[in-house]
């Protein structure tokens, strides 16, 4: 009877298949995967086995305060990292020096007098102007959208913006550009609902901008509860009447610093991975998520990395960024003292996500480069922080990113950051020791396989 072809081979060729194969498994490259498994162990065993990150955003955090730009806390903050960073044995530390604004918030404060009296707690918005001495009283007219201001409404009131929170980028636009829109409207000061998903009567500070060619009027956030109030009061026909006061005022700028530190590269040296978040927070709470901890978390990885021997080909370079909050200087300031080198730097690596639960990271650059930080992201599914999605990076890796830099930005379950996000709860309590040891985890082993493998990520094609 003729052998089907689905029949058992000979033993002699079943042996020879299985020896070619070998062979052929034998000559096989490694993947990124294989040759960085024990590295990526040990990096992850180092950052997990105690909760030293988060002891170390509590001690910055609660000893320093708020780190706003031009103020001496943040001053004080930064020479207090680069000795523990000189301490704790990186390479080329130091403070690369940064002008940046000065904003003082001064006294402030709302007071609903009609139609009863109530104080409404509220938080100027950075950059805002005073108001007179006395404060402004006027009626107010709450509005839901840029649309509602057409006509004389608003005239002569305080414009309140009720937007509630859908996502960031859109419901902001309310914070950034309120002040023009309710002054082109005749307003005499605006306020907006405070930019977020949840309150306990916790106001949120954050930016904003004016025209040159429109008047300047003051702007001021108040808390989501109190916002709803005032329009279910203008809703069953009430008058409402606020007197808002505020002292703000703008000083010259000052000199602050990019704190910088190393792992050197034992092969390419001038060739860096650049990470890290901003040293500066806002003027309320500890920024403890915001972004005392982006910074902690990449500054640990590479003590980790010193601490075990592992120095890579590249050198890894950890840089707190000052002054994201209210004006991006020092990431402009990097860019422009790090010109010459920029094409050298291989990756920028961002957390000012908050340091909760990482998922992975959002990678902007090549296909080719998306294809090797997939690979190192198989590295990290053990715990559960390997998704790399397409588009990420960060404000203060901005500028480098348009240079052509290849970005990554930190991800992490985003569902409570904007509850505390430039608030007086930004404290490190709000912060799980288990879910930064983790962070810490997750930045090490992108830095390090990026810093040590051979190949590059190429540069960003769509800067």
């Amino acid at each position: 009877m003729r052998s089907s072809p689905l029949a058992p081979r000979s033993p002699l060729l079943l042996l020879g298949a299985c020896a070619i194969a070998a062979a052929a498994r034998a000559g096989a490259q490694p993947t990124i995967a294989d040759r960085y498994r024990d590295a990526a162990q040990r990096l992850i065993q180092a950052a997990t086995a105690d909760s030293a990150a988060w002891q170390r955003i509590a001690e910055l955090t609660e000893r320093f305060g708020p780190r706003f730009s031009g103020t001496p806390n943040l001053e004080r903050a930064i020479d207090w990292v680069m000795a523990k960073m000189k301490e704790d044995g990186l390479q080329n530390v130091r403070g690369e020096p940064v002008m940046v604004p000065r904003w003082v918030r001064g006294a402030e404060s709302a007071e609903l007098l009609e139609p009863r009296r109530q104080a409404l707690p509220m938080l100027g918005l950075g950059g805002s102007i005073a108001t007179p001495a006395g404060g402004i009283t006027a009626d107010v007219l709450v509005v839901t959208s840029w649309f509602d201001l057409m006509g004389e409404a608003a005239r002569g009131k305080i414009v309140l913006f009720n937007v509630p929170f859908t996502n960031y980028g859109a419901t902001v636009a309310y914070r950034t550009g309120g002040a023009i829109e309710a002054a082109k409207a005749g307003a005499v000061a605006s306020l907006i609902r405070s930019v977020g998903p949840y309150s306990m009567r916790t106001p949120h500070t954050g930016g904003m901008r004016y025209d040159s060619t429109v008047r300047k009027i003051p702007h001021a956030a108040i808390t989501s509860e109190d916002a709803d109030m005032l329009a279910r009061m203008q809703a069953r026909g009430e008058r409402i009447r606020v007197r808002l006061t505020m002292s703000a005022e703008t000083l010259p700028d000052v000199q602050s610093r990019n704190v910088i530190g190393e792992i050197v590269g034992r092969e390419r040296p001038n060739e860096v991975v650049v990470m890290g978040g901003h040293i500066d927070s806002w003027d309320v709470g500890r920024g403890a998520m915001d972004d005392a901890g982006g910074v902690v978390v990449a500054w640990e990885a590479v003590r980790l990395m010193h601490k075990l021997g592992m120095r890579p080909r590249r050198t890894i370079r950890v840089v707190g960024w000052t002054n994201e909050e209210n004006g991006l200087r020092g990431a402009n300031a990097y860019r422009d003292t790090h010109r010459a080198e920029i094409d050298r730097h291989v990756a920028a690596i961002e957390s000012d996500a908050g340091v909760f639960k990482p998922t992975g990271f959002g990678f902007t650059g090549s296909d080719a480069g998306f294809a090797l930080v997939s690979q190192i992201g198989t590295l990290l599914q053990r715990i559960g922080a390997g998704s790399i999605y397409r588009g990420g990076g960060g404000a203060d890796i901005g500028p480098i990113m348009q240079l052509g830099v290849p970005g990554l930005g930190l991800t992490v379950d985003g569902t409570r950051y904007f509850w505390y996000h430039h608030t007086e709860a930004d404290t490190v309590d709000k912060l799980d020791p288990r879910d930064v040891a983790l962070c810490v985890a997750t930045m090490a082993v992108m830095a390090y396989v990026l810093a040590d493998m051979e190949e590059t990520l190429g540069r960003n094609p769509s800067p």
